[in-house]
């Protein structure tokens, strides 16, 4: 199986699809915070003839620094939008965590307890964790491992980064062989 470029290897494109999950509305939204943080560090108050009684320099650090971090948690709220609904778990529920508790605790909480991704097994149609090797209902095996030691490797690998045994002596399936010249 061949990716495209012959260097490059599925697990390491940079997560970007990730990435395609934080919807439109999340970037249009994040772009609007930004700007409006902008808007109201830099636009003259009537009240205040001398807006700037410190350093201007520190004035726009911070100005910036408060537009990107609240940007960055409209995207978060944004990924998580979507992230929740391919774990199968309740939208409803972690937006309300998400929104209501303060600082981006509910951002932690919802990275450290949301469930593993999961993907069917194509012999018996068993839903299975991505990071699952062999299926637990039928044996199937769904990704490639050492011969030797039976933990994970990649396809494009020669040898077990675990024991170091030889790959190409064993006898996986043909899906799961990778494609060389």
């Amino acid at each position: 199986m061949t990716w495209g470029n012959e260097n490059q290897r599925p697990d390491l494109d940079g997560g970007s699809e990730d990435l395609k999950l934080i919807p439109a509305w999340s970037v249009v939204l994040s772009l609007i915070v930004f700007a409006g943080i902008q808007a109201l560090s830099f636009w003259p108050h009537p009240n205040q003839p001398q807006m700037h009684h410190g350093n201007p320099v520190m004035h726009v650090i911070g100005s910036y620094s408060w537009g990107a971090a609240l940007a960055s948690y409209v995207l978060l709220i944004g990924y998580i939008s979507r992230d929740v609904k391919r774990r199968n778990m309740s939208p409803g529920i972690w937006m309300l965590i998400v929104l209501v508790m303060p600082g981006g605790i509910g951002a932690v909480v919802y990275f450290l307890l949301r469930q593993p991704m999961m993907s069917r097994c194509p012999s018996c149609r068993t839903e299975v964790a991505s990071g699952f090797h062999f299926c637990p209902q039928c044996q199937f095996q769904m990704k490639p491992v050492c011969g030797q030691c039976f933990r994970g490797v990649h396809i494009t690998d020669v040898f077990c980064v675990q024991c170091g045994h030889d790959l190409t002596k064993d006898e996986m399936p043909a899906r799961l062989r990778s494609y060389s010249d």
